[in-house]
């Protein structure tokens, strides 16, 4: 995208998974263990796939790499039992660097949303065991929209009913489709890798690329003092 000088931005829209909680490795090894559980394995080229999109969209990678044979809906039960076990033990973690950049955006009064492709049931669930659902403005889930990343839906969704226009919001995210949902939304895609590295077509759609959250902070706290 063009790497334009942010004039104005008054909401910030962050994904869930990978980007402000450290699930989505936890997920990935969860899809794996469960599939090899009926003899199938996952490699991590094909989970990089379903990345950032709805379940419905991992559905049809995960039909189109084994056939349709593939016993779908009983190994999603299976993984969501691991993760419910690791949960129990370990809790959910958070990103480094995640409240710092919270508690800044509320000091400056923008507003806070949550733009997922994770079911809203278990966004809400998540939100809740980490202490931080009531820290949006509001959320926006896989479930309630009609095309998940890479197309802009969850994105324009969010901002109208944040009652703020899309060139208006900065994107967080960790996913390519995310980037890639951000920028066709008319966005401002700021991307913190997670488990893939950006190609070179998605660091051209971001508008900046930060390892971790800290540095967001830091570029919001920066932003703030030139506005």
């Amino acid at each position: 995208m063009n790497k334009r000088i942010i004039m104005k931005f008054s909401a910030i829209i962050f994904d869930m998974d990978g980007l402000m909680l450290d699930t989505e490795s936890i997920a990935r090894c969860a899809w794996q263990r469960a599939a090899l559980d009926w003899g199938y394995t996952i490699e991590n080229e094909l989970y990089a796939k379903a990345i950032g999109r709805r379940i419905q969209d991992t559905t049809n990678i995960l039909l189109m790499a084994f056939g349709k044979s593939f016993p779908f809906d009983e190994i999603r039960k299976r993984k969501q039992k691991y993760i419910e076990e690791y949960i129990a033990e370990h809790g959910i973690p958070k990103k480094p660097g995640l409240i710092k950049l919270l508690d800044l955006i509320d000091e400056l009064s923008l507003l806070k949303a949550i733009g997922s492709s994770t079911e809203k049931k278990s966004v809400i669930r998540k939100l809740t065991l980490s202490g931080l659902i009531q820290r949006f403005d509001t959320l926006v889930c896989g479930d309630e929209i009609q095309n998940g990343k890479p197309a802009p839906d969850i994105f324009l969704t969010t901002a109208e009913r944040l009652h703020v226009p899309a060139e208006q919001c900065l994107v967080l995210e960790d996913s390519e489709t995310g980037i890639q949902a951000a920028h066709t939304a008319g966005m401002i895609p700021v991307m913190v890798p997670d488990l893939i590295e950006p190609s070179k077509k998605t660091t051209a759609l971001a508008y900046k690329i930060y390892p971790t959250l800290n540095e967001v902070t830091t570029f919001l706290y920066t932003w703030s003092a030139r506005h």
